[in-house]
């Protein structure tokens, strides 16, 4: 039980790539990536995933290796890199995982939570619910039935609302209360480190984040993928709101506006998600990464 998977956690933008980066090569190991939005291979530049020259100096699993089009759940991606960091671990007792998807990353360390299975029914009846009375109408339903999941959720993602009701009116209990029930026993131990900074200095790395992806092509690219918009991997920010742009609904100047107030909206829910876990060691997000290589080689000997 020597090996050791170290998870990188924090807000979008906080620099947790560059810090993967710079651990990955001091272990001399590979990197897996938890980020459920860089999967896709079509849509790299506003899913904000390692370049070209990055993606050089280490290794990086699950990124890029799914299209738009693929069907690939939480539970999928749990199997799959576990499959991965038995592999890996043949060769190197140390694998670095980063990511910014809490629910991706508590797969892997913790295993995916188990609910009771729900008539179709009520699931027909959400999707009724949602083309008559709106997102908005299911929103408020959670909120009443399960204001801690409505903290968290991605609220603008009816796929992730209508699973949370689904639970909420299938058992009369919140769907929140069957999350983190139990942790999977795992061939590895978890390090768990995250990032973090000033909600000030959050929100203004966002902006200049959002204004470089435009200078980096996010226009052409979001252009390229609009004829499948209704595809569950755009409903998404930074596609969302330029397609409302294309559709001629909102100025460019709006759309981008509205892109970096809703990805300030998806750190804070980020923020609310993995201060809930008591096991991460907190870092300022321009810590020296010599003092956390101290704190990662004194808890390696823990294990070794």
């Amino acid at each position: 039980m020597n090996n050791c998977l170290i998870s990188i956690i924090g807000p979008t933008g906080i620099g947790k790539t560059a810090l993967s980066l710079k651990l990955a090569t001091h272990f001399n190991t590979e990197i897996i990536s938890a980020d459920s939005r860089q999967f896709y291979k079509e849509i790299p530049i506003g899913t904000a995933a390692p370049n070209n020259e990055e993606l050089k100096l280490a290794r990086h699993h699950f990124i890029h290796h799914k299209s738009i089009k693929d069907i690939y759940s939480v539970g999928a991606f749990e199997k799959d890199a576990l499959e991965k960091l038995e592999l890996l671990h043949v060769s190197n007792n140390v694998v670095v995982m980063v990511g910014g998807s809490g629910l991706y990353v508590n797969a892997v360390i913790r295993g995916f939570d188990e609910f009771p299975n729900i008539m179709t029914e009520v699931r027909e009846q959400l999707n009724r619910e949602l083309e008559s009375k709106g997102l908005e109408f299911l929103q408020q339903e959670l909120k009443r039935l399960d204001p801690k999941s409505y903290e968290t959720i991605a609220l603008k993602n009816p796929h992730r609302i209508i699973r949370a009701l689904e639970i909420c009116r299938g058992t009369g209990q919140p769907y929140s209360s069957f999350l983190n029930k139990h942790k999977a026993q795992r061939p590895f131990k978890t390090i768990s480190i995250g990032l973090k900074a000033e909600r000030t200095l959050i929100y203004e790395r966002i902006n200049n984040r959002v204004e470089q992806m435009i200078e980096n092509g996010l226009l052409e690219e979001a252009k390229t993928v609009f004829k499948h918009r209704k595809l569950n991997p755009l409903n998404t920010v930074g596609y969302k709101e330029l397609f409302n742009y294309f559709d001629g609904q909102w100025t460019l100047d709006f759309a981008i506006s509205e892109i970096k107030k809703n990805t300030r909206r998806f750190a804070k829910r980020q923020l609310t998600w993995f201060q809930k876990d008591t096991e991460t060691k907190w870092f300022e997000y321009d810590t020296d990464v010599q003092n956390i290589l101290d704190y990662l080689n004194t808890e390696l000997k823990k294990i070794s």
